[in-house]
Formats: structure tokens, C-alpha cells, sequence
């Protein structure tokens, strides 16, 4: 069992910044990938970011170039920054987690994911 904790949600008003943290209670051997995914009510989960256990990250193309993932291995912890946000981010951003038993993995397919966290909100103002 992997408890996902998501901290740093907030309010910010279009163009500002924020930073979203998954810390995890333990990476399993088999632990492949962190990644964020955020999600709108009446809406399917999207796909955000994702970083594998070797450093290689992955962007959906909505937040390329604004939003940076990166990790902690040490602490276990997972960060989203989020610069020049604009109010269509607004959603509850979740981390998950995916195991890797053969070859990487990316997190970008949601029936795949393993873990996830309880989400954070984050809500951007025009």
C-alpha cells in the first residue's frame, strides 16, 4: 500500500504561480513513476505531467512550458510548479503513482495508475 498526500493548492489570480507537493508514505520497489492529473466536475481526469523514476518528464501540451515537474527521491515527494496560470487550470490536481514491472512507464494512462493522491484544489481568477 502507497499513501499519496497532495498539499499547496490554493487561490491565485490569472498569471500567478503556485506548487503542488505529493509526498508518498514509500516507493515500492517496482515504483516506475509519479505523475499529475486534474479534473473539472462533469469532466473526465486529464492528464498533467509525469516524471519516471530516472528523471524523464512528460507534459500534456495545455500546460507545456508553464508548468515544471520535478522530484525528491529522498523525501518521497513530487512537485508541480505552476507559472502564468490562467482561470481553464482551474481543477483539483491529484498525483498518482504507477508501478513498473517491465520497461518505463509514463503515468499518462488513467486505468494504469496504481495510487492516487486526494487532490488538492486550485482555483485561478480571471
Amino acid at each position: 500500500q502507497v499513501d499519496l498526500v497532495d498539499s499547496g493548492g490554493g487561490s491565485v489570480q490569472a498569471g500567478g504561480s503556485l506548487r503542488l507537493a505529493c509526498t508518498a508514505s514509500r516507493y515500492p520497489a517496482t515504483f516506475g513513476c509519479v505523475g499529475w492529473w486534474r479534473q473539472v466536475p462533469g469532466k473526465m481526469r486529464e492528464f498533467v505531467a509525469s516524471i519516471d523514476r530516472k528523471g524523464a518528464t512528460k507534459y500534456a501540451d495545455s500546460v507545456k512550458g508553464r508548468f515544471v515537474i520535478s522530484s525528491d527521491n529522498t523525501a518521497r515527494t513530487t512537485y508541480l510548479q505552476m507559472n502564468s496560470l490562467n482561470p481553464e487550470d482551474t481543477a483539483r490536481y491529484s498525483c498518482a503513482l504507477e508501478y513498473s514491472f517491465v520497461g518505463p512507464v509514463e503515468c499518462t494512462v488513467h486505468y494504469k495508475i496504481d495510487y492516487w493522491g486526494q487532490g488538492a484544489q486550485v482555483t485561478v481568477s480571471s
